[in-house]
Protein backbone atom coordinates (compact mmCIF):
# COMPACT_ATOMS: atom_id res chain seq x y z
CA UNK A 1 0.00 0.00 0.00
CA UNK A 2 1.29 3.35 -1.12
CA UNK A 3 1.64 5.92 2.16
CA UNK A 4 0.65 9.42 1.69
CA UNK A 5 4.63 11.04 2.86
CA UNK A 6 3.87 13.84 5.03
CA UNK A 7 5.82 17.06 5.92
CA UNK A 8 6.17 16.97 9.65
CA UNK A 9 8.91 20.92 9.25
CA UNK A 10 5.16 22.25 7.48
CA UNK A 11 3.17 20.40 10.48
CA UNK A 12 5.30 21.84 12.86
CA UNK A 13 4.95 25.09 11.67
CA UNK A 14 0.93 25.33 11.90
CA UNK A 15 1.81 23.87 15.54
CA UNK A 16 3.72 27.06 16.59
CA UNK A 17 1.59 29.05 14.75
CA UNK A 18 -1.46 28.04 16.59
CA UNK A 19 0.65 27.95 20.01
CA UNK A 20 2.39 31.44 19.09
CA UNK A 21 -1.28 32.61 18.89
CA UNK A 22 -2.76 30.90 22.15
CA UNK A 23 0.42 31.97 23.91
CA UNK A 24 -0.04 35.61 23.24
CA UNK A 25 -3.41 35.77 24.31
CA UNK A 26 -2.27 33.63 27.27
CA UNK A 27 0.41 35.82 28.34
CA UNK A 28 -1.98 38.76 28.02
CA UNK A 29 -4.50 37.16 30.56
CA UNK A 30 -1.35 36.07 33.01
CA UNK A 31 -0.14 39.59 32.44
CA UNK A 32 -3.88 41.18 33.63
CA UNK A 33 -4.11 38.65 36.34
CA UNK A 34 -0.97 39.86 37.80
CA UNK A 35 -1.24 43.04 37.31
CA UNK A 36 -5.21 42.92 39.59
CA UNK A 37 -3.75 40.12 42.07
CA UNK A 38 -0.01 40.55 41.86
CA UNK A 39 1.48 38.51 44.50
CA UNK A 40 -0.81 38.56 47.62
CA UNK A 41 -2.83 36.06 49.36
CA UNK A 42 -5.45 36.27 46.78
CA UNK A 43 -3.14 35.68 43.90
CA UNK A 44 -1.88 32.32 45.39
CA UNK A 45 -5.60 31.44 45.87
CA UNK A 46 -6.20 31.87 42.46
CA UNK A 47 -2.96 29.64 41.45
CA UNK A 48 -4.22 27.25 43.31
CA UNK A 49 -7.30 27.33 42.86
CA UNK A 50 -6.83 27.18 38.80
CA UNK A 51 -4.33 24.26 39.11
CA UNK A 52 -6.48 21.62 40.95
CA UNK A 53 -9.20 21.08 38.31
CA UNK A 54 -6.92 21.77 35.69
CA UNK A 55 -5.18 18.09 36.60
CA UNK A 56 -8.67 16.71 35.01
CA UNK A 57 -7.21 18.48 32.31
CA UNK A 58 -3.98 18.01 31.79
CA UNK A 59 -4.76 13.98 33.40
CA UNK A 60 -7.00 13.10 30.96
CA UNK A 61 -6.36 15.41 28.07
CA UNK A 62 -4.36 16.01 25.47
CA UNK A 63 -1.02 14.16 27.08
CA UNK A 64 -3.16 10.65 27.35
CA UNK A 65 -5.26 10.69 24.35
CA UNK A 66 -1.94 11.99 22.18
CA UNK A 67 -0.50 8.33 23.68
CA UNK A 68 -3.03 6.22 23.08
CA UNK A 69 -6.23 7.64 21.12
CA UNK A 70 -4.20 9.62 17.96
CA UNK A 71 -2.05 6.48 16.81
CA UNK A 72 -4.69 4.12 16.52
CA UNK A 73 -6.98 7.00 14.62
CA UNK A 74 -4.14 7.91 12.77
CA UNK A 75 -3.05 4.34 11.32
CA UNK A 76 -6.91 4.01 10.28
CA UNK A 77 -7.04 7.29 8.85
CA UNK A 78 -3.62 6.50 6.92
CA UNK A 79 -4.87 3.36 6.08
CA UNK A 80 -7.89 5.43 4.24
CA UNK A 81 -10.20 3.16 6.29
CA UNK A 82 -12.37 6.74 7.74
CA UNK A 83 -15.68 4.40 8.79
CA UNK A 84 -14.05 3.09 11.08
CA UNK A 85 -11.59 5.64 12.30
CA UNK A 86 -14.83 7.65 12.91
CA UNK A 87 -16.60 4.74 14.78
CA UNK A 88 -13.31 4.62 17.30
CA UNK A 89 -12.95 8.08 17.63
CA UNK A 90 -17.07 8.57 18.60
CA UNK A 91 -16.70 5.54 21.43
CA UNK A 92 -14.13 7.26 22.54
CA UNK A 93 -15.97 10.86 22.47
CA UNK A 94 -18.58 9.21 24.66
CA UNK A 95 -16.50 6.62 26.93
CA UNK A 96 -14.56 10.09 28.07
CA UNK A 97 -17.44 12.44 28.32
CA UNK A 98 -19.07 9.93 30.45
CA UNK A 99 -16.06 9.22 32.93
CA UNK A 100 -14.94 12.89 33.39
CA UNK A 101 -18.55 13.70 33.92
CA UNK A 102 -18.21 11.31 36.89
CA UNK A 103 -14.96 12.72 37.98
CA UNK A 104 -15.98 16.58 37.99
CA UNK A 105 -19.27 15.59 40.06
CA UNK A 106 -16.61 13.77 42.36
CA UNK A 107 -14.33 16.55 42.42
CA UNK A 108 -17.02 19.40 43.14
CA UNK A 109 -17.93 17.58 46.19
CA UNK A 110 -14.49 16.51 47.27
CA UNK A 111 -12.88 20.11 47.00
CA UNK A 112 -12.08 20.50 50.39
CA UNK A 113 -10.24 17.27 50.95
CA UNK A 114 -8.24 18.34 47.69
CA UNK A 115 -7.03 21.43 49.53
CA UNK A 116 -5.76 19.93 51.94
CA UNK A 117 -4.05 17.47 50.16
CA UNK A 118 -2.07 19.87 47.29
CA UNK A 119 -2.34 23.42 49.74
CA UNK A 120 -2.38 22.22 53.49
CA UNK A 121 -0.81 25.62 54.07
CA UNK A 122 -3.46 27.82 53.46
CA UNK A 123 -5.59 28.85 56.34
CA UNK A 124 -8.32 30.47 56.57
CA UNK A 125 -9.82 33.10 53.90
CA UNK A 126 -7.31 32.18 51.72
CA UNK A 127 -8.41 28.49 51.85
CA UNK A 128 -12.14 29.22 51.86
CA UNK A 129 -11.90 31.55 48.67
CA UNK A 130 -9.49 28.52 47.47
CA UNK A 131 -12.62 25.89 47.76
CA UNK A 132 -14.75 28.24 45.96
CA UNK A 133 -12.87 29.16 42.61
CA UNK A 134 -11.88 24.82 42.61
CA UNK A 135 -16.11 24.27 42.84
CA UNK A 136 -16.41 26.63 39.97
CA UNK A 137 -13.62 26.30 38.21
CA UNK A 138 -13.86 22.07 37.92
CA UNK A 139 -17.24 21.62 34.85
CA UNK A 140 -14.52 24.10 32.77
CA UNK A 141 -11.66 21.92 33.06
CA UNK A 142 -14.15 18.77 32.41
CA UNK A 143 -14.86 20.75 28.81
CA UNK A 144 -11.54 21.00 27.93
CA UNK A 145 -11.03 17.36 28.24
CA UNK A 146 -13.44 17.36 25.61
CA UNK A 147 -11.46 19.83 24.08
CA UNK A 148 -8.77 17.77 24.05
CA UNK A 149 -10.56 14.86 22.14
CA UNK A 150 -11.01 16.98 19.08
CA UNK A 151 -7.68 18.27 18.74
CA UNK A 152 -6.39 14.17 18.84
CA UNK A 153 -9.24 14.13 15.96
CA UNK A 154 -7.70 17.35 14.54
CA UNK A 155 -4.10 16.62 14.28
CA UNK A 156 -4.72 13.08 13.00
CA UNK A 157 -6.15 14.81 9.97
CA UNK A 158 -3.39 16.85 9.73
CA UNK A 159 -5.48 20.18 10.92
CA UNK A 160 -2.63 21.46 13.84
CA UNK A 161 -3.93 25.15 13.44
CA UNK A 162 -7.17 25.25 14.77
CA UNK A 163 -6.39 22.69 17.39
CA UNK A 164 -3.83 24.62 18.85
CA UNK A 165 -5.35 28.30 18.51
CA UNK A 166 -8.41 26.77 20.21
CA UNK A 167 -7.38 27.94 23.97
CA UNK A 168 -7.70 31.95 21.85
CA UNK A 169 -11.06 31.61 22.54
CA UNK A 170 -10.85 30.43 26.75
CA UNK A 171 -8.32 32.72 27.20
CA UNK A 172 -9.86 35.75 25.52
CA UNK A 173 -12.82 35.10 27.75
CA UNK A 174 -11.06 35.43 30.80
CA UNK A 175 -9.56 38.41 29.22
CA UNK A 176 -12.84 40.34 28.32
CA UNK A 177 -13.85 39.38 32.24
CA UNK A 178 -10.99 41.07 33.72
CA UNK A 179 -11.33 44.29 31.44
CA UNK A 180 -14.92 44.26 31.93
CA UNK A 181 -14.65 43.40 35.70
CA UNK A 182 -12.01 44.49 36.92
CA UNK A 183 -12.25 48.17 38.09
CA UNK A 184 -16.01 47.75 38.51
CA UNK A 185 -15.01 45.15 41.52
CA UNK A 186 -13.38 46.52 44.57
CA UNK A 187 -12.88 42.93 46.14
CA UNK A 188 -10.45 41.11 44.57
CA UNK A 189 -12.15 37.60 46.31
CA UNK A 190 -15.16 38.79 44.30
CA UNK A 191 -13.22 39.41 41.36
CA UNK A 192 -11.13 35.87 41.22
CA UNK A 193 -14.77 34.20 41.62
CA UNK A 194 -16.21 36.09 38.67
CA UNK A 195 -13.32 35.42 36.59
CA UNK A 196 -13.35 31.41 37.44
CA UNK A 197 -17.01 31.99 36.05
CA UNK A 198 -15.00 33.56 33.00
CA UNK A 199 -12.68 30.80 32.55
CA UNK A 200 -15.76 28.25 32.51
CA UNK A 201 -17.38 29.98 29.49
CA UNK A 202 -13.98 30.39 27.63
CA UNK A 203 -13.86 26.38 28.11
CA UNK A 204 -17.10 25.92 26.21
CA UNK A 205 -16.01 28.23 23.80
CA UNK A 206 -12.53 26.56 23.25
CA UNK A 207 -14.66 23.36 22.72
CA UNK A 208 -17.57 24.91 20.48
CA UNK A 209 -14.80 26.04 17.75
CA UNK A 210 -13.64 22.76 17.22
CA UNK A 211 -16.79 20.91 16.28
CA UNK A 212 -17.88 22.24 13.34
CA UNK A 213 -14.22 20.94 11.94
CA UNK A 214 -14.49 17.77 13.83
CA UNK A 215 -17.88 16.75 12.21
CA UNK A 216 -16.76 17.84 8.67
CA UNK A 217 -13.76 15.52 9.01
CA UNK A 218 -15.65 12.51 10.71
CA UNK A 219 -18.97 12.89 9.05
CA UNK A 220 -19.68 9.17 10.69
CA UNK A 221 -19.09 9.97 14.37
CA UNK A 222 -21.11 7.91 16.71
CA UNK A 223 -21.11 8.84 20.47
CA UNK A 224 -21.55 4.88 21.40
CA UNK A 225 -19.19 3.23 24.14
CA UNK A 226 -18.57 0.16 21.54
CA UNK A 227 -16.76 -1.60 23.84
CA UNK A 228 -16.73 -4.90 22.27
CA UNK A 229 -14.93 -2.80 19.48
CA UNK A 230 -10.83 -3.79 19.24
CA UNK A 231 -9.88 -0.58 17.94
CA UNK A 232 -11.58 1.09 20.82
CA UNK A 233 -9.86 -1.57 23.63
CA UNK A 234 -6.52 -0.95 22.13
CA UNK A 235 -6.95 2.60 22.94
CA UNK A 236 -8.16 1.93 26.57
CA UNK A 237 -5.41 -0.93 26.84
CA UNK A 238 -2.96 1.71 25.50
CA UNK A 239 -4.30 4.93 27.95
CA UNK A 240 -4.10 3.14 31.06
CA UNK A 241 -0.34 3.17 31.14
CA UNK A 242 -0.69 6.92 29.78
CA UNK A 243 -3.00 8.31 32.14
CA UNK A 244 -0.92 6.77 35.82
CA UNK A 245 2.20 8.56 33.44
CA UNK A 246 0.48 11.72 33.23
CA UNK A 247 -0.94 11.35 36.35
CA UNK A 248 2.38 10.92 38.06
CA UNK A 249 3.80 14.00 35.83
CA UNK A 250 0.74 15.69 37.27
CA UNK A 251 1.53 14.71 40.71
CA UNK A 252 5.12 15.90 40.29
CA UNK A 253 3.43 19.23 39.48
CA UNK A 254 1.14 19.23 42.26
CA UNK A 255 4.00 18.31 45.02
CA UNK A 256 5.38 21.91 43.69
CA UNK A 257 1.68 23.51 44.91
CA UNK A 258 2.00 21.71 48.06
CA UNK A 259 6.08 22.63 48.85
CA UNK A 260 5.15 26.42 47.45
CA UNK A 261 2.08 26.66 49.75
CA UNK A 262 4.67 26.02 52.79
CA UNK A 263 7.11 28.93 51.95
CA UNK A 264 6.35 32.76 51.84
CA UNK A 265 2.96 34.26 51.12
CA UNK A 266 3.14 34.79 46.97
CA UNK A 267 5.37 31.62 46.56
CA UNK A 268 2.27 29.84 44.84
CA UNK A 269 1.78 32.64 42.55
CA UNK A 270 5.37 33.50 41.51
CA UNK A 271 5.83 30.04 40.70
CA UNK A 272 2.36 30.35 38.28
CA UNK A 273 3.86 33.30 36.55
CA UNK A 274 7.48 31.73 36.11
CA UNK A 275 5.47 28.35 34.43
CA UNK A 276 3.40 30.27 32.15
CA UNK A 277 6.70 31.90 30.65
CA UNK A 278 8.62 28.82 31.17
CA UNK A 279 5.90 26.80 29.15
CA UNK A 280 6.47 28.86 26.49
CA UNK A 281 9.72 27.23 24.78
CA UNK A 282 8.31 24.46 26.10
CA UNK A 283 5.25 24.49 23.80
CA UNK A 284 6.54 26.37 21.08
CA UNK A 285 9.28 23.89 20.31
CA UNK A 286 8.65 21.40 22.38
CA UNK A 287 5.20 20.83 21.71
CA UNK A 288 5.01 21.93 17.97
CA UNK A 289 7.31 19.19 16.89
CA UNK A 290 6.38 16.24 18.94
CA UNK A 291 2.91 16.61 18.13
CA UNK A 292 3.64 17.36 14.31
CA UNK A 293 5.79 13.82 14.23
CA UNK A 294 3.32 11.60 16.18
CA UNK A 295 0.50 11.25 13.84
CA UNK A 296 3.28 10.56 10.77
CA UNK A 297 4.89 8.27 12.84
CA UNK A 298 2.01 6.47 14.23
CA UNK A 299 0.25 6.24 10.86
CA UNK A 300 3.56 4.38 9.01
CA UNK A 301 3.86 1.89 12.06
CA UNK A 302 0.05 1.26 11.49
CA UNK A 303 0.49 0.90 7.71
CA UNK A 304 3.32 -1.51 8.17
CA UNK A 305 2.07 -3.42 11.34
CA UNK A 306 -1.00 -4.10 8.82
CA UNK A 307 0.94 -5.45 5.95
CA UNK A 308 3.13 -7.84 8.74
CA UNK A 309 0.01 -8.94 10.22
CA UNK A 310 -1.38 -12.43 8.96
CA UNK A 311 -4.41 -12.25 6.86
CA UNK A 312 -6.32 -13.57 9.42
CA UNK A 313 -5.88 -11.02 11.84
CA UNK A 314 -8.61 -8.29 11.76
CA UNK A 315 -7.89 -6.24 14.58
CA UNK A 316 -6.98 -3.07 12.39
CA UNK A 317 -5.69 -1.31 15.39
CA UNK A 318 -2.07 -0.53 14.18
CA UNK A 319 1.29 -2.04 14.61
CA UNK A 320 1.24 -5.43 16.20
CA UNK A 321 2.14 -5.28 20.18
CA UNK A 322 3.25 -7.54 22.86
CA UNK A 323 2.07 -8.21 25.88
CA UNK A 324 4.01 -5.09 27.60
CA UNK A 325 2.37 -2.47 24.90
CA UNK A 326 5.27 -2.48 22.40
CA UNK A 327 5.21 -2.35 18.89
CA UNK A 328 6.51 -6.12 18.03
CA UNK A 329 7.68 -4.63 14.28
CA UNK A 330 10.99 -3.57 13.63
CA UNK A 331 11.48 0.35 13.89
CA UNK A 332 12.20 2.17 10.42
CA UNK A 333 15.55 4.45 9.58
CA UNK A 334 12.72 6.96 8.72
CA UNK A 335 12.07 7.15 12.70
CA UNK A 336 15.47 7.36 13.94
CA UNK A 337 16.00 10.10 11.28
CA UNK A 338 12.81 12.03 12.26
CA UNK A 339 13.90 11.71 15.94
CA UNK A 340 17.50 13.28 15.59
CA UNK A 341 15.97 16.16 12.70
CA UNK A 342 13.49 16.76 15.16
CA UNK A 343 15.91 17.01 18.46
CA UNK A 344 17.88 19.60 16.60
CA UNK A 345 15.11 21.83 15.89
CA UNK A 346 13.88 21.71 19.20
CA UNK A 347 17.91 22.49 20.72
CA UNK A 348 18.74 25.21 18.51
CA UNK A 349 15.62 26.96 19.95
CA UNK A 350 15.46 26.36 23.34
CA UNK A 351 19.11 26.35 24.25
CA UNK A 352 19.17 30.32 23.95
CA UNK A 353 15.86 30.23 26.01
CA UNK A 354 17.22 28.73 28.45
CA UNK A 355 20.06 30.88 28.69
CA UNK A 356 17.56 34.30 28.17
CA UNK A 357 16.00 32.53 31.71
CA UNK A 358 19.30 32.54 33.80
CA UNK A 359 20.30 35.29 32.53
CA UNK A 360 17.46 37.80 31.65
CA UNK A 361 14.69 36.90 34.08
CA UNK A 362 14.03 39.74 35.58
CA UNK A 363 13.64 41.85 32.02
CA UNK A 364 11.31 39.01 30.84
CA UNK A 365 9.16 39.32 33.66
CA UNK A 366 9.37 42.77 33.51
CA UNK A 367 8.67 43.07 29.88
CA UNK A 368 5.64 40.96 29.76
CA UNK A 369 3.95 41.23 33.43
CA UNK A 370 4.83 43.98 34.69
CA UNK A 371 2.18 46.40 35.85
CA UNK A 372 -0.59 47.35 38.87
CA UNK A 373 0.29 45.47 41.36
CA UNK A 374 3.17 43.50 40.06
CA UNK A 375 6.37 45.36 39.97
CA UNK A 376 10.15 45.51 39.89
CA UNK A 377 10.51 43.33 43.19
CA UNK A 378 7.80 41.07 41.41
CA UNK A 379 9.97 40.40 38.39
CA UNK A 380 12.94 40.07 40.12
CA UNK A 381 11.44 37.22 42.12
CA UNK A 382 9.75 35.27 39.27
CA UNK A 383 13.53 35.79 37.99
CA UNK A 384 14.69 33.74 40.11
CA UNK A 385 12.14 30.83 39.76
CA UNK A 386 13.08 30.88 36.00
CA UNK A 387 16.75 30.74 36.76
CA UNK A 388 15.84 27.47 38.41
CA UNK A 389 13.43 26.26 35.63
CA UNK A 390 16.38 27.11 32.53
CA UNK A 391 18.80 23.93 34.27
CA UNK A 392 15.86 21.16 32.69
CA UNK A 393 14.50 23.39 30.24
CA UNK A 394 16.50 21.50 27.03
CA UNK A 395 16.09 17.79 29.21
CA UNK A 396 12.12 18.54 28.90
CA UNK A 397 11.62 19.98 25.53
CA UNK A 398 13.25 17.05 24.29
CA UNK A 399 12.05 14.46 26.16
CA UNK A 400 9.06 15.38 24.53
CA UNK A 401 10.03 14.36 21.59
CA UNK A 402 11.30 10.94 22.74
CA UNK A 403 7.95 10.29 24.38
CA UNK A 404 6.56 11.01 20.87
CA UNK A 405 8.36 8.40 19.82
CA UNK A 406 7.67 5.90 22.32
CA UNK A 407 3.85 6.09 21.67
CA UNK A 408 4.50 5.85 17.93
CA UNK A 409 5.59 2.53 18.39
CA UNK A 410 2.96 1.73 20.91
CA UNK A 411 5.01 1.96 24.31
CA UNK A 412 3.18 3.89 26.79
CA UNK A 413 4.54 1.78 29.60
CA UNK A 414 8.20 2.94 29.33
CA UNK A 415 7.71 6.67 29.55
CA UNK A 416 5.62 5.50 32.61
CA UNK A 417 8.36 3.50 34.56
CA UNK A 418 10.98 6.70 33.97
CA UNK A 419 8.31 9.32 34.72
CA UNK A 420 7.75 7.95 37.74
CA UNK A 421 11.78 8.03 38.72
CA UNK A 422 11.34 11.99 38.01
CA UNK A 423 8.87 12.38 40.33
CA UNK A 424 10.31 10.49 42.98
CA UNK A 425 13.33 12.82 42.72
CA UNK A 426 11.72 15.56 41.84
CA UNK A 427 9.56 15.26 45.04
CA UNK A 428 12.94 14.41 46.99
CA UNK A 429 14.54 16.96 46.10
CA UNK A 430 12.36 19.72 45.43
CA UNK A 431 11.64 19.64 49.54
CA UNK A 432 15.86 19.25 49.94
CA UNK A 433 16.06 22.07 47.95
CA UNK A 434 13.07 24.34 49.41
CA UNK A 435 12.67 23.29 52.78
CA UNK A 436 15.58 21.83 54.27
CA UNK A 437 18.65 23.64 52.52
CA UNK A 438 18.13 27.18 52.74
CA UNK A 439 17.81 27.62 55.97
CA UNK A 440 20.57 25.75 57.05
CA UNK A 441 22.70 27.72 54.67
CA UNK A 442 21.58 30.76 55.39
CA UNK A 443 20.08 31.61 52.20
CA UNK A 444 17.21 33.87 51.79
CA UNK A 445 13.54 32.80 51.67
CA UNK A 446 12.97 34.11 48.60
CA UNK A 447 15.37 31.65 46.84
CA UNK A 448 13.15 28.69 48.14
CA UNK A 449 10.79 28.57 45.11
CA UNK A 450 13.74 28.63 42.77
CA UNK A 451 14.71 25.17 44.49
CA UNK A 452 11.66 23.75 43.48
CA UNK A 453 12.29 24.31 39.49
CA UNK A 454 16.29 23.57 40.11
CA UNK A 455 14.92 20.07 41.66
CA UNK A 456 12.48 19.28 38.61
CA UNK A 457 15.27 20.31 36.43
CA UNK A 458 17.71 18.03 37.80
CA UNK A 459 14.78 14.79 37.74
CA UNK A 460 14.34 16.17 34.15
CA UNK A 461 17.54 15.11 33.08
CA UNK A 462 17.24 11.77 34.29
CA UNK A 463 13.80 10.99 33.09
CA UNK A 464 15.29 12.32 29.36
CA UNK A 465 18.74 10.66 29.60
CA UNK A 466 16.83 6.91 30.53
CA UNK A 467 14.79 7.12 27.53
CA UNK A 468 17.33 8.07 25.10
CA UNK A 469 19.13 5.15 26.23
CA UNK A 470 16.23 2.75 26.36
CA UNK A 471 15.42 4.15 22.96
CA UNK A 472 18.58 3.80 21.33
CA UNK A 473 19.21 -0.07 22.52
CA UNK A 474 16.02 -0.63 20.20
CA UNK A 475 16.86 1.33 17.28
CA UNK A 476 19.65 2.66 17.10
CA UNK A 477 22.08 5.37 18.20
CA UNK A 478 19.68 8.69 18.85
CA UNK A 479 20.67 12.07 20.19
CA UNK A 480 22.33 15.01 19.76
CA UNK A 481 25.83 15.74 18.68
CA UNK A 482 27.83 17.13 21.27
CA UNK A 483 30.01 19.53 18.70
CA UNK A 484 26.70 20.60 17.75
CA UNK A 485 25.31 21.05 21.64
CA UNK A 486 28.92 22.86 22.61
CA UNK A 487 28.71 25.38 19.34
CA UNK A 488 24.68 26.26 20.74
CA UNK A 489 26.11 26.97 24.19
CA UNK A 490 28.81 28.96 23.05
CA UNK A 491 26.64 31.47 20.80
CA UNK A 492 24.28 31.94 23.75
CA UNK A 493 26.96 32.57 25.93
CA UNK A 494 28.65 35.12 24.04
CA UNK A 495 25.11 36.91 23.47
CA UNK A 496 24.42 36.97 26.42
CA UNK A 497 27.57 38.48 27.54
CA UNK A 498 26.73 41.00 24.78
CA UNK A 499 23.45 41.18 26.84
CA UNK A 500 24.96 41.91 30.03
CA UNK A 501 26.82 44.44 29.23
CA UNK A 502 23.98 46.12 27.45
CA UNK A 503 21.95 45.77 30.59
CA UNK A 504 24.95 47.12 33.16
CA UNK A 505 26.50 49.76 31.15
CA UNK A 506 24.00 51.68 28.57
CA UNK A 507 20.47 51.25 30.74
CA UNK A 508 21.49 53.11 33.83
CA UNK A 509 22.88 56.18 31.43
CA UNK A 510 19.25 56.39 30.41
CA UNK A 511 16.13 57.83 32.35
CA UNK A 512 13.90 54.89 33.38
CA UNK A 513 12.88 53.16 30.42
CA UNK A 514 9.49 51.33 30.19
CA UNK A 515 10.07 47.21 30.56
CA UNK A 516 9.25 46.64 27.14
CA UNK A 517 11.25 48.87 25.49
CA UNK A 518 14.52 47.28 28.23
CA UNK A 519 13.89 44.22 26.74
CA UNK A 520 14.10 45.08 23.14
CA UNK A 521 17.19 46.64 24.11
CA UNK A 522 18.87 44.03 26.01
CA UNK A 523 17.53 40.86 24.26
CA UNK A 524 17.20 42.54 20.76
CA UNK A 525 21.68 42.41 21.04
CA UNK A 526 21.25 38.84 22.56
CA UNK A 527 19.42 37.24 19.94
CA UNK A 528 21.23 39.25 16.83
CA UNK A 529 24.23 37.84 18.38
CA UNK A 530 23.35 33.87 18.82
CA UNK A 531 22.50 33.75 14.94
CA UNK A 532 25.43 35.71 14.28
CA UNK A 533 28.08 34.01 16.10
CA UNK A 534 25.69 30.53 15.11
CA UNK A 535 26.35 31.27 11.38
CA UNK A 536 30.36 32.10 11.77
CA UNK A 537 30.64 28.52 13.69
CA UNK A 538 28.53 26.66 12.02
CA UNK A 539 25.34 26.00 13.37
CA UNK A 540 23.10 25.01 9.94
CA UNK A 541 20.10 25.85 11.42
CA UNK A 542 20.63 29.63 11.22
CA UNK A 543 20.81 30.01 7.42
CA UNK A 544 18.21 27.12 6.82
CA UNK A 545 16.11 28.40 9.44
CA UNK A 546 15.75 31.69 7.28
CA UNK A 547 14.71 29.89 4.47
CA UNK A 548 11.88 28.16 6.61
CA UNK A 549 10.22 31.76 8.19
CA UNK A 550 10.21 32.63 4.49
CA UNK A 551 8.11 29.58 2.94
CA UNK A 552 6.48 29.60 6.32
CA UNK A 553 5.31 33.40 5.87
CA UNK A 554 4.11 32.01 1.71
CA UNK A 555 2.36 29.44 3.24
CA UNK A 556 0.34 31.30 6.05
CA UNK A 557 -0.25 33.98 3.52
CA UNK A 558 -1.53 31.67 0.77
CA UNK A 559 -3.63 29.81 3.67
CA UNK A 560 -3.25 26.53 5.90
CA UNK A 561 -3.93 23.33 2.82
CA UNK A 562 -5.13 20.03 4.87
CA UNK A 563 -5.78 16.38 3.30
Amino acid sequence: MRIRTVRTGRSAFWVALGIVCSRLTGLVRQRLIAQYFGLAADADAWSAGFRIPNFLQNLFGEGALSASFIPVYAALVARGDRRAADRVAGAVGALLGLVVAAIVLVGVVATPAFIVVVAPGFTGATRDLTVQLVRVLFPGAGLLVLSAWCLGILNSHHRFLLSYAAPMAWNSAMIVTLLVFGGRTSSLPQLAVILAWGSVVGSALQFAVQIPTVRRLAPDLRFVPDLGSEDLRTVVRNFLPALVSRGVVQVSAYVDTLIASLLSTGAVAGLTNAQSLYTLPVSLFGISVSAAELPAMAGLAGVEGRGARSAGDASGAGSQVDAGGRSADPPTEALRRRLDNGLRQIAFFVVPSAMAFLAFGDILAGALLQGGRFGHVEAVYVWRILAGSAIGLLASTLGRLYGSAYYALRDTRTPLRYAVIRVVLTTGLGYLFAIELPPRLGISGEWSAAGLTASAGIAGWVEFLLLRATLSSRIGRTGLPVSYVVRLWSAAAIGAALGWTVKLVLIPRFPPLHPIVIAIVVLGPYGLTFFGIGALIGVEEVSTGFDRLVRGTRRMMGGQSGP
